[in-house]
């Protein structure tokens, strides 16, 4: 095999391989972009880990969410509603791709361990918010600023200490925020 014919085989296997982990992202957001599907993903995180889980126990759980009720006060209409498109599309997708076992048969389900790593890929960014990922690279910009601007004597009154626990105090502070805003929006509590 020449050295075309080489590189044109391994970027044709690189394309697959960007092509495919571009297709589990976008069907990880496609799982996602229901909100049936993420209330069973929340409510299936919330077992203790590899608890099986009835779909009639679900869609009751989901009926009540969706209906701001109890479990008590849903109605047979709402939960067979609910019951049924999971049953017909919603489980059986969300176990095609591998982030919960279901045994139709029995009605049970299991959170996988993919299904339990989703939250992974969403920031929840809501309008008018900073992404966080560009909220830390302004500090970072900042911070180097500063390290730059100690270093030429351009700040005559803090020295290289002073710079690194300046710098230390304000990224420990907003990592704490970052953290507290971060458990706050999750999806899935």
């Amino acid at each position: 095999m020449g050295n075309m014919e080489q590189t044109a085989t391994r970027v044709e296997r690189e394309e697959s391989v960007g092509a495919s982990e571009s297709s589990s992202t976008d069907r990880i957001h496609e799982i996602l972009s229901n909100p049936r599907r993420r209330q069973a993903i929340r409510y299936l995180r919330a077992q203790p880990d590899g608890s099986e889980v009835s779909i009639r126990d679900l869609s009751e759980r989901i009926a009540a969410w969706e209906n701001d009720t109890t479990i008590e006060g849903v109605t047979y209409k709402q939960r067979k509603r609910v019951y049924t498109s999971l049953y017909q599309s919603h489980l059986p997708k969300l176990s095609r791709y591998g982030f919960i076992e279901y045994d139709q048969d029995r009605g049970l389900i299991t959170l996988t361990t993919e299904g339990s790593e989703l939250d992974v890929y969403l920031e929840v960014v809501p309008k008018g918010d900073l992404p966080w990922s560009d909220f830390w690279l302004g500090l970072s910009v900042v911070a180097f600023a500063f390290v730059v601007a100690a270093w030429t004597g351009a700040l005559p009154y803090i020295d290289g200490l002073g710079v690194g626990f300046l710098l230390s105090t304000t990224f420990l502070l907003a990592s704490a925020v970052h953290v507290a805003y971060t458990r706050r929006n999750r999806l899935f509590d």
